[in-house]
């Protein structure tokens, strides 16, 4: 089928009779789902299972002191080391070096847990104090083993914020693998929005005082979108996002502040903006988020790829800080 026009118009089909936008964007949305399934079966070997321990420190911290906060970074860097003992044991040297690192001693986690690919939440910044708190939700094809790129983009960010704005890198939910069929369809980010919610509830406990902004990349998007209604936070900030499930910022059925940008280098920009219902599953996550009609407030975010967005130096890496830190993001043409 040639294609020779933006997703949504008509354009040349077989024997020069025209394809609508709607079958043009189910049609490539099909080929997305082939290729997505094709790539893993043909031989990309699923990560082996590293075995970990349950973590000894399970329930929230009982407040946000100094101490208390201490307190929980100590005993969280225990359950670290003991997963890295764990995956040394069992010969997995590159997790064992990564958790290694983690538990280096300034490094400070809210939570860990080394079982199913890894659940933990770092923090960047003085959370006891801070007058802001910025979610960092990562997308696709993050965990322990690829942690060093959620780390590099947020210590990047956290160079870009003010001291009264502490960050958190916040992986909290089994990530789908960009290659797969999982990362077309809701099922995990259903997940990940359970434990988001009762992640925001807990700084809520924790912090009352303090915004808290959500920064949602990619996958994280859709992540951010299952969990927005009536989650108790002040920004949600949607880039390099294929879409989140919902047609509109008001189905979102939230009373923050929706952003949302992408670069001009990013693949994510021709995916189409569809949702189809299967028997099975529903496949896309419908409107485009920098979509005028979506609603969603726009800030520049340079001409980058997918991967870019926390690049220092860049318009969008700028523009997030600014938005985390309850500013007003700045023009492409203004950032010098």
């Amino acid at each position: 089928m040639p294609v020779d026009g933006p997703v949504g118009r008509s354009v040349g089909g077989p024997a020069g009779r025209p394809v609508s936008g709607p079958r043009l964007r189910r049609a490539l949305l099909a080929g997305l789902v082939a290729a997505a399934v094709a790539v893993p079966v043909s031989g990309a070997a699923r990560p082996e299972a590293v075995p970990a321990p349950a973590p000894a420190t399970v329930r929230p911290p009982r407040s946000a002191t100094p101490a208390a906060l201490d307190e929980r970074y100590v005993a969280t860097r225990a359950d670290i080391l003991a997963a890295g003992r764990a995956a040394e044991r069992a010969g997995h040297r590159r997790r064992a070096g990564n958790l290694r690192a983690m538990a280096a001693p300034d490094r400070r986690f809210l939570s860990f847990d080394g079982r199913d690919g890894g659940r933990t939440v770092e923090v960047f910044g003085d959370l006891a104090r801070a007058e802001r708190i910025a979610v960092l939700v990562p997308g696709s094809d993050t965990g322990l083993d690829s942690y060093a790129r959620l780390l590099a983009g947020a210590t990047r960010l956290r160079a870009a914020l003010p001291g009264r704005v502490a960050l958190l890198a916040w992986l909290g939910y089994r990530t789908p693998a960009t290659l797969s069929a999982e990362v077309l369809t809701s099922a995990r980010a259903a997940e990940g929005a359970h434990a988001l919610r009762g992640f925001v509830r807990t700084l809520r406990r924790l912090r009352p005082d303090a915004g808290i902004a959500l920064l949602c990349h990619s996958y994280g998007s859709v992540v951010c979108g299952r969990a927005a209604p009536g989650l108790e936070v002040t920004d949600i900030v949607l880039y390099g996002s294929a879409g989140v499930g919902a047609d509109s910022v008001a189905a979102l059925r939230t009373r923050a502040t929706v952003w949302a940008g992408r670069a001009g280098g990013d693949w994510v920009a021709g995916v189409p903006h569809t949702r189809i219902v299967l028997p099975f599953a529903t496949l896309g996550f419908g409107t485009d988020p920098v979509a005028p009609e979506f609603g969603a407030r726009p800030f520049a975010a340079g001409d980058g790829g997918h991967s870019d967005y926390l690049k220092a130096g860049t318009i969008s890496l700028a523009n997030l800080a600014a938005i985390a830190s309850g500013g007003a993001p700045v023009e492409a043409g203004a950032h010098a």
